[in-house]
């Protein structure tokens, strides 16, 4: 789940959060918390459309005004900083500062503050103990100690700090269609307090900026810029309300209008820094202000109507949209209050009614997302307001390495002088461990640096960090370190032993891991996000708890820093851990075929299966009855090269994608981050896009490996446009890939982490794309939403959504509304789904992977069967509805009523036979197929084995010690030889040097023939073998591919013989087609 973005992306992608009150990036999964459920984002619901509240105030003569409008400009929005402007926080700041200072045993006065307001914390702070010359300041420990004393003592909740006329100005804006923002100096916890007690619900800003994400505050101009950047609205159409200097210089360098307020300073001296108006306070300054400039000599109160409202899809357009389409009226009264439906009241009444209604929807929200709220703790709050131990993890340019863990060092000594880190709790003893013994704190991780990673093993942010994992094991190898996974459940399924174990199993995990099902250790730590670091001491003591992905470097030197630390005091202990590795305990890895299969794809007019063989690291092709074929990327290791079939090779694949037409296989290569090509003409693999490196571009538009990708899943292709479309998993996008000037770039989706359906791109988020299938009319992709347990339809016109089947309508970023429902439309409930197919007959299949089920969705009345599986894990064949699977995740459809199904964590192929009275679900026999190995002794001869549907023709062959063998295939007049696959021939000798042809291989030419020589070396008699590879075509169909192999045997060599000619016909009978369609000609 996603809130509203209130600071700047980050290249960095961020934890699954899970509390609405934390900053917003892409790429979270936020659950509230009860006691902040009123404080809801902007695209959350507080009231229902028909729950809209108006109100309108008497407005005062206004002077006239000195500037016209068009002298003004256009005014798109307006950014309000905080302390002095909305909220009245600028004296009980400096009597908190006050106390800081009071505390360390140094004098000051309220007035010392006044040159450094508006600076942010560190600055407001370290100014005034830089001219009493306090020596030793700490910063940061001086900011903490200011939150503490200042959230305790001066900004508790609804102690009415905010002034006068602020939230009537802000729900003014919104009534015209003006974008808000808060733009403040001060942290994200201070600006998150001072709105709550000054009762301005979060949800009425479109984006809110802090300090925290900035290294240069006010009076640069950086967070403004970055408000104007997030609001996507330019900076000349911004005006800024400012009362301090600083404020002021920042918005002027901006280039944006600001209108200045004299709660701080005198007017004298904010007209020093030039603003363009001022006024004494908040509620005096009017719209007019705002959107003409105002005039000078003008303080009356806020005029005009304004709208108190809230609606399940809020921002500045929608807004507008529901008022112009009537959902929310605009009525007013001359002598008060109008509510919807004609009833009259006071402003007592709509905050009396308006509060029960917020309260009983965050009743109701907290009742029917209780999944969401068992994550929850009193300490995870605690956490979230006061913030945990850990160091400044800022890095400055040119500081060295040594110097920052020098800086680390310091802060774990001080941690230990303090003596207030909180000791880490003891594992329980009932909980189950995998690659290990059960492990104790106290006895097998004393004298360890210990570093436990938080995860659960759906979320694609706990994917992304496993290598900086592996990377700091490998490189703390000799080193009294370890990690310990503790698995803290999303899912029901994930809580199961065994399914965490083929986790483990299929993400190569090697350290401990925990099963914390119950969410012990979770909320003990007031952990609130996937994944979540807890830095552990040699003593039990909790050095640090840092969150998301990109924290490779923070981790290596806070770890470097506390074996320094704890060496020079002798209290490091190496002895090893009792380890037993999974991967060591299960034979069936290295005797199974497959690995871990993933997604499939299909050729039914060439009877071939594609095969994603993800944990071997490479792409198996088989016939529709298992007899292998080729497989490309032969060696099973995780690389991203390029090259032929052999050379090729791949990082856990995924999605496959056919394009009949080229004879091509598209790649979603997801651990390589790439997008790969199969060439079975050339036999060649090579990269569209991505180059290996984790991306963080939520637009695109580059080509080749320029364009960086995210996990792509999965994939599919659509012929007339020659577009492949990806589930880019990884940052929660739809992407498409031109297959005709090479561009990737994002189809739809705002890359927030949620399930939000809109009529357009910009509008609309997904939750983990993991499955995409096109509809046989090419109108919509099918979308299986992972982390939302949705499956959602996407517009190939407009890039809108919808949601067909699962997830929650109602809440966008609930992402906890799942189990084992059929039914129909809202009824549905689906856990975690991985795959999606849209058959022939329209009919929408489903990988219901977490309940190892395959269900079936109408499309027309979106009920929801089973078909498959009993919902429990398990192999087993039979009656399809008492058949059981494990994690299946990819679905595609074969003729004659066959799903093909990639059985993921039995590591095998099933069928489902949809044509029987009684559906039965078997498994497919690959014949055949053997597991990578390193190194073949004859790779040659692998790729070349005969196939099934190879036509082997024998030729009489000749005793001359030389000649030609002429190649000459024929097709039906209707029919061509393919000008996009050029069909090809390959010579093999056995003995391999009895006999030498040239050339050896080569391309047939566009009338389908060829002339080889052929010189004997040896007098015995030997064997020759012409394959060719024949594609040819028909119009406005796919092409077909014939498979030929000719046997020519050379007897005895009989000496001065004359040359021989050797004549190798063929005429191709074309293949059925009466089971598939043509390809779709554009309009």
């Amino acid at each position: 789940m996603a809130a509203k973005l209130v600071s700047p992306p980050s290249s960095l992608s961020h934890p699954s959060k899970l509390f609405p009150f934390y900053t917003n990036i892409k790429a979270q999964k936020p659950i509230s918390v009860p006691g902040y459920l009123c404080q809801w984002r902007s695209r959350s619901l507080t009231f229902s459309r028909k729950m809209a509240v108006n109100a309108s105030l008497k407005v005062e003569e206004k002077s006239p005004e000195k500037s016209s409008s068009s002298d003004w400009g256009k005014v798109s929005a307006v950014l309000f900083d905080m302390d002095g402007v909305l909220c009245n926080s600028e004296e009980p700041s400096r009597m908190a500062g006050v106390d800081v200072f009071a505390e360390m045993g140094v004098e000051v006065t309220v007035e010392d503050f006044v040159p450094f307001m508006g600076t942010g914390e560190a600055n407001f702070l370290g100014g005034v103990a830089s001219v009493k010359g306090v020596k030793g300041f700490d910063p940061e420990s001086a900011k903490k100690r200011f939150f503490e004393i200042y959230l305790e003592k001066y900004a508790k909740p609804n102690s009415g700090i905010g002034f006068p006329g602020a939230l009537e100005l802000i729900t003014q804006c919104k009534s015209k269609g003006l974008k808000v923002a808060v733009a403040s100096s001060a942290d994200r916890i201070k600006v998150d307090a001072n709105l709550a007690a000054a009762d301005l619900p979060l949800s009425m800003f479109d984006a809110i900026v802090s300090a925290d994400a900035f290294e240069k505050l006010k009076p640069a101009p950086d967070i403004f810029l970055a408000a104007s950047k997030i609001l996507d609205v330019p900076t000349s159409e911004c005006v800024v309300i400012e009362d301090a200097l600083a404020g002021v210089q920042a918005a002027k360098a901006a280039g944006m209008r600001c209108i200045a307020v004299k709660t701080t300073l005198a007017e004298e001296t904010l007209k020093t820094a030039c603003p363009s108006l001022i006024r004494s306070e908040i509620g005096n300054v009017s719209l007019d202000d705002i959107l003409k400039g105002g005039s000078d000599n003008s303080n009356g109160k806020v005029p005009g109507n304004e709208v108190l409202h809230t609606t399940s899809q809020n921002s500045s357009a929608m807004l507008k949209e529901n008022i112009d389409s009537g959902l929310i009226q605009n009525t007013s009264s001359d002598n008060g209050v109008s509510l919807l439906g004609g009833l009259q009241g006071s402003r007592r009444d709509i905050i009396k009614y308006g509060s029960l209604g917020i309260s009983l929807s965050c009743l109701f929200f907290a009742v029917s997302n209780w999944k969401a709220m068992q994550y929850a703790s009193p300490q995870a709050i605690w956490n979230l307001l006061f913030g945990v131990n850990q160091p400044s993890f800022e890095r400055n340019d040119g500081d060295l390495r040594s110097t920052r863990i020098q800086q680390f060092v310091k802060y774990i000594s001080d941690l230990e002088t303090r003596g207030n880190a909180p000791v880490v709790p003891e594992f329980p003893a009932r909980l189950d461990w995998l690659n290990t013994a059960p492990l104790k704190l106290s006895r097998d991780l004393k004298g360890k640096v210990v570093v436990l990673d938080f995860w659960t093993y759906c979320c694609i942010n706990c994917m992304h960090v496993l290598p900086d994992l592996e990377f700091l094991e490998k490189k703390y190898k000799e080193m009294p370190f370890t990690v310990v996974g503790v698995h803290s459940a999303k899912f029901d399924n994930e809580k199961d032993i065994e399914a965490i174990r083929n986790a483990v199993l299929r993400y190569g995990i090697t350290h401990p891991v925990v099963n914390d099902g119950d969410m012990i250790l979770w909320r003990a730590l007031g952990v609130n996000s996937w994944p979540t670091f807890a830095v552990v001491a040699p003593n039990g003591k909790l050095i640090a708890q840092l969150a998301g992905e990109g924290r490779r470097k923070d981790l290596d030197d806070l770890v470097e820093a506390a074996l320094q630390y704890y060496g020079r005091r002798k209290m490091l202990d190496n002895s090893p851990l009792p380890l037993s590795l999974e991967k060591d305990n299960d034979p069936r890895l290295f005797t199974s075929p497959l690995k871990f299969p993933g997604k499939l794809a299909i050729d039914v007019l060439n009877n071939r299966l594609f095969i994603s063989d993800s944990n071997h690291n490479r792409i198996v092709v088989t016939d529709l009855d298992g007899n292998f074929i080729v497989q490309i990327g032969s060696t099973g290791e995780e690389a991203l090269r390029d090259g032929t079939f052999d050379d090729a090779a791949f990082n856990r694949p995924q999605g496959l994608a056919y394009n009949a037409k080229k004879n091509l296989l598209y790649v979603a290569d997801t651990e390589n981050h790439a997008l790969r090509e199969i060439d079975f003409v050339n036999e060649t693999v090579r990269t569209l896009a991505g180059n290996g490196t984790k991306g963080s571009d939520y637009q695109g538009g580059r080509t080749g490996s320029t364009q960086l990708l995210n996990s792509p899943w999965d994939v599919c292709f659509e012929p007339v446009n020659e577009k492949v479309y990806i589930a880019m998993a990884g940052q929660h996008q739809i992407w498409e890939h031109s297959t005709l000037d090479g561009t990737t770039k994002a189809f739809s989706g705002d890359g927030y982490e949620r399930n939000l359906n809109g009529s357009s791109s910009a509008t609309t988020s997904f939750a983990q794309p993991s499955g995409i299938s096109l509809s046989f009319d090419l109108t919509e992709l099918y979308i299986a939403d992972s982390e939302s347990s949705s499956i959602r339809a996407v517009d190939l016109k407009t890039g809108g959504s919808k949601l067909l089947a699962g997830g929650d309508p109602v809440f966008s970023d609930n992402l906890f509304k799942f189990g084992d429902h059929d039914g129909t439309g809202g009824e549905v409930l689906l856990q975690h789904p991985l795959g999606v197919l849209c058959a022939k007959d329209g009919q929408i299949y489903i990988a219901d992977s977490y309940n190892h089920k395959i269900k079936k969705l109408d499309r027309a009345s979106k009920r929801v069967i089973t078909l498959a599986g009993t919902g429990k894990a398990g192999f087993k064949d039979g009656t399809a509805l008492k058949s059981q699977l494990s994690e299946p995740s990819g679905i595609i459809e074969a003729e004659n009523g066959r799903l093909l199904i990639a059985d993921t964590n039995n590591s095998v192929i099933r069928y489902l036979d949809l044509n029987k009275e009684e559906p039965l679900l078997s498994t497919l026999d690959l014949k055949g197929v053997l597991p990578p190995t390193r190194k073949f002794k004859s790779p040659k001869r692998l790729r070349r084995r005969s196939t099934p549907d190879t036509q082997t023709v024998k030729v009489d062959g000749s005793s001359s010690s030389v000649g030609n063998l002429s190649i000459k295939i024929s097709l039906p007049e209707e029919y061509h030889f393919s000008k996009e696959a050029q069909s090809k021939f390959s010579a093999e000798i056995e003995p391999e040097n009895a006999v030498t042809i040239d050339p050896s291989d080569g391309y047939l030419s566009p009338e389908g023939s060829a002339v080889l020589h052929f010189k004997r070396s040896s007098s015995s008699a030997s064997m020759g073998r012409i394959n060719c590879k024949v594609y040819y075509c028909k119009e406005d169909e796919v092409c077909l591919y014939q498979s030929l192999m000719f046997e020519v045997p050379f007897p005895d060599k009989v000496e001065e013989s004359a040359p021989a000619e050797i004549e190798l016909p063929y005429v191709v009978k074309p293949k059925s087609s009466t089971n598939t369609l043509p390809l779709p000609v554009a309009p």
